[in-house]
């Protein structure tokens, strides 16, 4: 399992989501009204917008928020046209960095991010040249509590199909191949689980540790400037934070 390293990035990553909740719902909002727009406005159909939902609720977006997005959404014929975008590059210190985009405007956003990767010690590659640094995994973290036992839930998520399960310091780890995360979900879900996480993201196959102390304030900023750009959704990277 990934360990404190992962629960470290976690934590990172949920600091941000507090302080920033409208900026993380108005991208939510954007992936809600892509995936409404390639399969339907109907979760029962569409099984890209029931995870998605799930990852909406996990960030605590409040169902009214949803549902506006994809009535939003369903009724847009001549909204904004977005397109799904991958970028990757490298941080200080050979810092593997993946950036998922969704963008009306893909010569805004190139020019934006190779930017970020300059400005803060880094430089942008070309496609290819670290996604094969990471796995892509269906990642389901459920935080620790007296209601759950530990063996019941690890019985039931390899039941429903899951990879590998851990138990961290704060919360449990459950793991999936990509194809059999919603499954996966549903299936915790329904037995009344509640999720701190639950989407499909890149996972890295090894970690790089910063010593230096300007390298790692570097990379600190290049990760918070590219979270903080309207068109980035997600930032996966192999740092391992102390």
């Amino acid at each position: 399992m990934s360990g404190h390293s992962k629960w470290a990035n976690i934590k990172h990553k949920k600091e941000k989501t507090d302080a920033q909740k409208g900026k993380i719902f108005t991208k939510l909002g954007r992936e809600i009204a892509v995936i409404v727009k390639q399969g339907g406005p109907d979760p029962a159909a569409n099984s890209k917008l029931k995870d998605v939902i799930a990852k909406a609720k996990a960030a605590n977006m409040p169902n009214d928020n949803i549902e506006r997005s994809i009535k939003k959404a369903a009724g847009e014929l001549d909204g904004a046209n977005y397109e799904e975008i991958t970028y990757e590059g490298y941080g200080p210190g050979g810092v593997a960095v993946v950036v998922e985009a969704m963008t009306d405007n893909r010569n805004r956003t190139a020019g934006d991010i190779r930017h970020y990767f300059d400005k803060f010690g880094g430089n942008l590659g070309t496609t290819g040249c670290v996604s094969f640094m990471f796995d892509k995994k269906g990642v389901i973290l459920i935080e620790k509590s007296e209601k759950i036992n530990e063996d019941n839930l690890m019985m039931e998520a390899l039941e429903a199909g899951a990879e590998d399960f851990g138990s961290e310091e704060e919360y449990y780890e459950v793991l999936t191949a990509p194809e059999d995360f919603s499954a996966v979900r549903e299936s915790l879900e329904a037995k009344g689980y509640e999720f701190l996480e639950a989407e499909v993201q890149m996972m890295p196959q090894t970690w790089t540790r910063l010593d230096d102390a300007k390298q790692i304030e570097l990379m600190d900023k290049l990760i918070e400037k590219l979270e903080d750009m309207d068109d980035v959704q997600n930032v996966y990277h192999n740092w391992e934070r102390e």
